[in-house]
């Protein structure tokens, strides 16, 4: 029956992908380099000629043949023998032979989420840094542990192709991965000193329902008509992929490290000379981010230009030009002279204040021109109102810079490649426009691009880290993030397999945001079989979402890996809250994982603990350690009836366990909020 499943999902993902083409290929995950599952019945796939027979040997002694279906489709299952390697894999279709060299046989992880998932190894300075990066990638040479990097890419339907690569562990591939997917591999290795296998698909501010299929998400009727406008959208992408097709690429596949988005030719370099004619461009009022207008979800680069009258005795003065956080990459002129630039990633919180030199100040008509470039997420200049203005530089008041802007996108970024249309004709405001706007952060379409490809790959688990784009609606990823496992699960066809996950940490998010529901959700979410979840209570950042230490989350997340998966007698959990008993006037309170006993930490904001009676009134309470048992009151309490503990979006932990790891925030109720 699994055999018939795996053929199944293979010709549903595969009709598109052939579209009558005799070229013999293998599915992404099948290159130089890769890791198999060991001890496994592992599918291999691809593309040939219809009726070609396809046969297989490696160099364990094993060797498997199909035939090419009507579809151009193949599809293989080889068993894998214990962990070791290199090995080479060759698949021949009629005279062609394809090696595959390098190949190690060891444990496959899926890694997954959004972007403190995807911050890599280098981070992203200077705002989102790793601890101890440089040391960590100077010390990442390990032939044994192996990437593969699924790029970023959404679509309206399932995708049977994707782009990535298997690459050895040095210092020269770690610095782009997976930071939490590198340790928790790292601490894989080290343990198990077995071949380890990452295949990495994450981006970053992506909901959960954006990497859930369509077949699943159908079961939740609140999407049906956002599905409905997505089925409708993939039977017209052929009109905005023709569309694109007409202009210049840019690839940036190959552009890495610092230069990565700078000196890009999108034949715009008139866009910021001071008499370029801008009487066709569009408006935009200023600030906010262009997914709001009907510009929609698009990356690319656009331009923004506006014309300033300036007090006569501003003139042959040094002004200050503030725009307020750009996102993401920015480079500014005035009269058609740069002033500044942010070219680097990370920077999309950063403040643009740039300083004007008196030399090009000699006009009471100030001509500012940006150029934007936004790669993920929300684009735009997009803070508050009161952060854009232009000023004296002696001066602190100035001219309000809020308000009407001309812009013009240039180019689409689409598939880590440009598009470049170019100013002239305002070829963008002839974009063909869908029935709904894609990006990665609609229902199915991160499923459909970036994990489809790589099914059925076998793989051992899956190890997740995403919430934090779900936290304003914390009931509904109560549905939503069971059903996704249960998706991936159905979708690779290796039974329960073990799916460990982070809970988010602590951050002062925005109001209305209560996040300690959505660390709920997860909590509730380890009812599911075969999961687990790391605890990172203790190793967050109230003021940045993204935590620098993400070797703790590898570690932890690997703890559970080893106990659960594994079998090693390792402590791998902290306590988790199990039952509560009213004794007299206080609350006890028992816990699982509580290991030798449990640790209260002493905070100056308290114990963490709150307990209320029958009026629902929560105040801060007393707590004695009893072993694995926590004894908690208040004096003014008298009959309590409900406890919470690190109940709130920015909490201290001070619950461990003797081994040191957090206990999870919880509640005792179940009331609304």
């Amino acid at each position: 029956m699994r055999r018939i499943h795996f053929v199944a999902i293979l010709i549903l993902y595969s009709v598109n992908a052939y579209s009558g083409e005799s070229a013999f290929r293998v599915a992404s995950p099948f290159t130089d380099n890769m890791v198999l599952q060991q001890l496994s019945e592992a599918p291999i796939w691809g593309w040939g000629t219809p009726g070609t027979l396809i046969t297989l040997r490696a160099g364990w002694d094993i060797h498997a043949s199909a035939r090419v279906k009507p579809d151009g489709s193949w599809f293989l299952m080889i068993s894998t023998p214990a962990a070791g390697g290199p090995y080479q894999v060759d698949i021949h279709h009629d005279d062609m032979t394809l090696a595959l060299k390098n190949v190690m046989i060891g444990e496959v992880w899926l890694c997954s989420g959004q972007s403190n998932m995807e911050m890599p190894l280098q981070g992203w300075p200077p705002r989102d840094s790793i601890m101890n990066a440089r040391q960590e990638i100077a010390a990442s040479a390990s032939p044994d542990i192996r990437f593969f990097t699924v790029r970023r890419t959404f679509s309206a339907s399932p995708e049977s192709t994707c782009d990535g690569a298997w690459v050895e562990s040095s210092p020269a591939t770690s610095p782009s991965f997976s930071a939490t997917a590198y340790f928790f591999g790292k601490a894989l290795h080290e343990a198990l000193h077995v071949p380890i296998g990452l295949v990495h698909a994450s981006w970053g501010g992506t909901p959960v329902e954006a990497w859930t299929s369509a077949e699943y998400l159908s079961r939740i009727e609140r999407y049906d008509t956002t599905l409905q406008k997505i089925r409708k959208a993939a039977e017209s992408m052929g009109l905005l992929d023709g569309w694109l097709r007409r202009f210049p690429v840019i690839e940036m596949r190959q552009r890495r490290g610092g230069d990565r988005w700078r000196n890009l030719d999108f034949r715009d370099e008139a866009c910021f000379l001071r008499t370029y004619d801008d009487s066709k461009w569009r408006e935009m009022a200023l600030p906010t981010t262009w997914e709001k207008t009907d510009v929609g979800e698009f990356d690319g680069a656009v331009w923004f230009r506006k014309k300033i009258e300036i007090p006569a005795e501003w003139l042959h003065r040094d002004l200050v030009l503030e725009l307020g956080p750009v996102d993401d990459i920015d480079i500014t002129f005035v009269n058609g002279v740069k002033i500044g630039s942010h070219e680097d990633e990370g920077m999309w919180n950063a403040d643009r204040i740039y300083e004007v030199p008196r030399t090009l100040v000699d006009s009471t008509t100030v001509q500012v021109a940006v150029r934007v470039i936004d790669y993920q997420g929300g684009g735009g200049i997009y803070g508050e109102a009161k952060s854009m203005n232009i000023h004296p530089k002696d001066l602190e008041k100035g001219i309000p810079l809020a308000g009407s802007w001309k812009f013009l996108p240039v180019a689409e970024y689409r598939g880590d490649r440009f598009s470049v249309m170019g100013p002239e004709k305002e070829q963008f405001f002839t974009r063909p426009r869908l029935p709904i706007d894609l990006s990665a952060y609609l229902p199915t379409t991160l499923y459909n691009g970036m994990i489809a490809p790589i099914v059925p790959y076998a793989i051992r688990g899956a190890i997740w880290y995403q919430g934090e784009s779900n936290a304003g609606n914390p009931e509904l990823y109560r549905q939503l993030f069971p059903l996704m496992i249960r998706n991936w699960r159905s979708a690779f066809q290796r039974g329960d397999f073990p799916f460990y996950y982070v809970q988010i940490a602590p951050f002062a998010y925005d109001k209305p945001t209560q996040s300690e529901y959505l660390r709920e959700a997860q909590l509730l979410t380890m009812s599911l079989n075969n999961t687990g979840m790391a605890v990172t209570m203790d190793i967050g950042n109230f003021k940045n979402i993204h935590p620098a230490n993400k070797q703790d989350v590898g570690k932890r997340l690997a703890l559970w890996a080893l106990a659960k998966t594994y079998g090693q007698q390792v402590s791998f959990s902290g306590p988790i809250y199990r039952s509560m008993d009213r004794v007299k006037k206080s609350i006890v309170l028992t816990f699982d994982n509580a290991g030798k006993g449990l640790v209260l930490k002493k905070k100056e904001s308290g114990s963490g603990f709150q307990i209320a009676g029958e009026d629902r009134v929560f105040k801060d309470a007393a707590v004695k350690v009893q072993g694995s048992r926590l004894v908690v009151s208040h004096p003014d309490i008298k009959d309590p009836v409900a406890v919470r503990y690190a109940f709130s979006n920015t909490p201290d932990a001070t619950l461990f366990n003797k081994e040191g790891l957090p206990a999870s925030s919880f509640r005792t109720d179940d009331w609304a909020r």
